[in-house]
């Protein structure tokens, strides 16, 4: 089963520090529930919801993992911001992609390309 998230009506996902109020509310029958308020970061309006006690996870706020390695992190710190330039080019080039199947292609053909430069640069 996968992790209970809260989320916003606008789809954010809500983290420990949007939250404004936590509580828990009993019951004798049925489920307990754990209430809670926040103040979404993306569209900034206050939100609530009620978590059945037994979906509550300790780390259910908590924000997930970054899944990058050591070597990509500065790969990609190296590279800087994405500018309006590229932004725009990339728009034209899927315009003008025929195809899902073809863009993988393309994106396979990059990664190993510079996976071969990365392997020349660490011999030579």
């Amino acid at each position: 089963m996968g992790r209970t998230a809260i989320k916003c009506n606008c789809g954010q996902r809500i983290s420990q520090r949007e939250v404004m109020q936590t509580g828990y509310y009993p019951r004798m029958f049925g489920p307990s529930f754990i209430y809670v308020r926040f103040r979404c970061s993306r569209c900034k309006k206050l939100g609530e919801q009620f978590v059945k006690q037994e979906e509550w996870e300790g780390g259910i706020l908590k924000d997930s993992a970054v899944e990058v390695k050591g070597d990509e992190k500065d790969h990609f710190s190296t590279l800087g911001p994405i500018d309006v330039r590229e932004q725009a080019e990339f728009h034209f080039a899927l315009e003008n992609m025929p195809s899902l199947s073809d863009l993988r292609t393309e994106f396979e053909k990059a990664g190993s390309s510079e996976a071969s430069e990365v392997g020349e640069s660490k011999e030579g």
